[in-house]
């Protein structure tokens, strides 16, 4: 019976966790809204979306960092505050996911209009920072 509770409790915890940007899909976004471009606006709409997804995707690591270390504290040490977490996804997920959605319909565009890919900005998906300490280790 005690186990029974313990999962469910833990089950119903992870739901009120945020999710890490680096598992939130692209949502859908026609490409025929960018199809009146021209390269020039498109490479200028990529920069800005790639701004933008850059500073949520800082934003929403962190908070789902925070929900982590709530989520291990609280079944470490106390498990009722493990209801307390208000996590979960909320609008600046959304916007990630639609921005992601964005970036795809303009490359599209860009592929259609055959604009020179020098000329457009590189989308990566931004990378977590690696400790220090990490770097420092001698190679084995």
């Amino acid at each position: 019976m005690k186990f029974k509770f313990v999962s469910v409790l833990m089950c119903a915890s992870l739901l009120g966790c945020a999710t890490s940007p680096d598992k939130i899909g692209s949502s859908y976004v026609s490409p025929i809204q960018y199809a009146d471009y021209n390269c020039k606006q498109i490479s200028l709409e990529m920069t800005n979306v790639s701004r933008r997804v850059s500073e949520l995707y800082g934003r929403l690591d962190k908070e789902a960092g925070a929900d982590t270390a709530q989520m291990a504290v609280g079944l470490l040490l106390f498990w009722p505050a493990l209801l307390l977490l208000e996590g979960g996804d909320g609008p600046e997920a959304a916007e990630y996911a639609r921005l992601k959605g964005i970036r795809e319909a303009l490359e599209t565009v860009a592929v259609q209009k055959e604009c020179d890919p020098s000329l457009l900005p590189k989308f990566e998906e931004p990378k977590k920072a690696i400790p220090v300490k990490e770097l420092s280790k001698p190679n084995d």
